[in-house]
């Protein structure tokens, strides 16, 4: 029986959707961005890479002719003829953000508008910041503010330490972040205080609520650690983990993809810090996954570590060791086996700000004996859960229409 791989490469996206004015973002191209970079040395970093950007293994699968089809552009990287399946994805859900992709991706996009908090300075709502405090028997919190994660840690930090008050802040993603030392405040204490406050944020249609754990001192400074975990809310639909479960097939899930559905039929879950921890981690589960089965996989490094931060060069870099690693997966693969490689939104480096951009998002498709062909604009990433539900022989999803 057949097996399917849906992997998301966070914030790769290819090029701005026909709304991304609405966003702010029109123009933005986080692939072809970055490419175009790479051409002109603005990718160069001593020690980590240099010279035009190099895919051979997506380009192999399609990938510049996935980006021309969106922006009529050539990506520029070295040319291949396509072998896999090619297209792009179009959003149809409002926003730009994980949840909101990852549910549409899934077959169930957001019928709803996601809340934000959209005020640079005293961010949260004075009731929301009482009503946690009161319950949670907090001294205070520090920031409440959109900020950078790593730089909020740098400057609030050591007050955080001798205080006792959690650091709050946000983006202009729909999100509230909480960062905490993981031995000053505890790790399980961060946890239970993001619950609490994910049932505080409920009623404003907030798509997550982050813990993000940190250590160090102010003598040594700080960072964060590899116990991010995300309190997203409830899809609104049946998605195809949910298909997949009720027809009793095998899930495993990597990454963060068991926060982002709320750990709603997430099978085996997967954790690892880091795209090529992740990546060893999710080898072995592709050699574990019954026939029938599904594996979902979030590679979060290029969003988390290069998109916000806008980093071309670690980009860049990380998009080509990725790239590197595809084999390894390839080299796995049974007869009857489909991945799918896309994108949940963009994070274009060289936008302004630090936040995800409105993007189409690349859909390259690859296994043994599959014919190449290509898929067009796809006009909802729901078209994406919908094929691997056809690929397994899965009931037909509300949402999508599949190319297989």
């Amino acid at each position: 029986m057949a097996r399917a791989f849906l992997i998301v490469m966070d914030s790769v996206g290819c090029g701005g959707a026909s709304d991304a004015a609405s966003y702010g973002d029109q123009g933005s191209d986080t692939l072809g961005h970055i490419a175009t970079a790479c051409t002109k040395g603005l990718g160069d970093q001593a020690g980590l890479r240099a010279g035009p950007l190099t895919l051979p293994f997506l380009s192999s699968l399609g990938l510049r002719e996935a980006c021309k089809a969106s922006t009529g552009l050539e990506l520029p990287i070295a040319p291949s003829t396509p072998r896999g399946q090619w297209g792009y994805g179009v959003e149809t859900s409002k926003g730009k953000d994980t949840v909101s992709g990852h549910w549409e991706i899934a077959g169930a996009p957001a019928d709803f508008i996601f809340g934000y908090f959209t005020k640079t300075e005293n961010s949260f709502p004075p009731e929301l910041i009482n009503a946690i405090t009161t319950e949670a028997k907090l001294p205070g919190i520090l920031g409440d503010c959109h900020a950078s994660g790593t730089a909020i840690i740098e400057a609030l930090g050591a007050e955080h330490v001798a205080s006792g008050k959690p650091i709050f802040y946000t983006s202009a993603d729909s999100v509230l972040q909480i960062a905490a030392h993981e031995e000053s405040f505890g790790l399980e204490n961060l946890y239970t205080l993001c619950r609490l406050v994910r049932r505080h944020v409920d009623p404003l249609k907030i798509g997550r609520v982050i813990a993000r754990p940190f250590i160090g001192s102010k003598e040594v400074g700080f960072h964060r650690t590899g116990n991010r975990k995300d309190f997203a809310i409830p899809p609104p639909d049946n998605t195809i983990l949910d298909r997949a479960a009720e027809a009793k097939r095998d899930i495993a899930t990597i990454g963060k993809i068991g926060d982002i559905f709320t750990h709603r039929n997430t099978g085996r879950e997967v954790k690892a810090n880091g795209n090529m921890a992740l990546f060893d981690a999710m080898l072995p589960e592709v050699d574990r996954l019954a026939d029938g089965g599904l594996l979902f996989a979030n590679f979060v490094d290029f969003d988390s570590e290069f998109g916000h931060r806008r980093d071309v060069a670690g980009y860049a870099a990380c998009l080509e060791a990725f790239d590197r690693r595809l084999p390894e997966l390839e080299a796995k693969l049974k007869s009857g086996d489909l991945i799918i490689l896309t994108a949940d939104h963009g994070n274009d480096p060289t936008w302004q700000g630090t936040d995800h951009t409105r993007e189409h998002v690349p859909i390259l498709c690859f296994g043994p004996g599959l014919t190449p062909q290509a898929l067009g604009g796809r006009q909802s990433f729901a078209d994406i859960g919908e094929s691997v539900a056809q690929w397994l022989d899965l009931p037909k999803g509300a949402h999508g229409k599949g190319w297989i």
